[in-house]
């Protein structure tokens, strides 16, 4: 997928029967990290425990994906999104990431969990096209702030059209056997 997509470094992959764990505090602070998640990221547990999670955080990201992450599981629900991660080396690896609130007795929220599966190829032919737009509109912006707005603006309006919400769209995709099963009408974007 790199020379597709022109990310810089080389792909990095996991077995289908691998899920990469890790949970949080409140504040996306590293508490605990299984050995998948070391093993892929190239990191050592004392190198992550106590870090921000976003220590894996690829810069092709665009960061309206993860407002839309942190806006559904800081509200006490649980969101499926594809991510690209970088590792400690800069080499990447594409994810399908379940971030679920971590609740204590009282229904308050204390932390979150992250399970991280293989993705489907078939949908990475999809997103990788759709994040690469989202992020030339966040950085082609006057500010980081503008950009996160207009690049939200976009994801907004593609769900809208695709008459579902973010988290079903990414089941869809989940479940493609082909690129060309969904009908994804993303315009200029799919010609990226």
């Amino acid at each position: 997928m790199s020379d597709i997509y022109k990310i810089p470094g080389k792909e990095k992959t996991f077995s289908v029967d691998d899920i990469i764990v890790s949970k949080t505090d409140k504040k996306g602070i590293i508490t605990y990290a299984n050995d998948i998640f070391l093993q892929i990221a190239d990191y050592k547990e004392h190198e992550v425990i106590g870090k921000p999670h976003n220590v894996i955080r690829h810069s092709h990201m665009p960061r309206c994906i993860f407002k839309l992450l942190w806006d559904t599981v800081s509200s006490g629900e649980e969101l499926f999104a594809y991510v690209l991660n970088r590792t400690k080396y800069d080499d990447y690896y594409w994810v399908l990431a379940h971030v679920t609130p971590t609740f204590d007795s009282n229904r308050e929220i204390i932390g979150y969990h992250s399970n991280r599966r293989v993705p489907n190829p078939e949908a990475i032919k999809i997103i990788a096209p759709l994040y690469r737009h989202l992020k030339r509109m966040e950085d082609s912006q006057a500010t980081t702030k503008q950009g996160l707005i207009e690049s939200f603006n976009i994801l907004t309006r593609l769900m809208k059209e695709q008459e579902m919400r973010y988290d079903m769209f990414m089941y869809k995709l989940q479940q493609l056997k082909s690129s060309d099963e969904l009908q994804v009408n993303m315009g200029e974007i799919s010609h990226d």
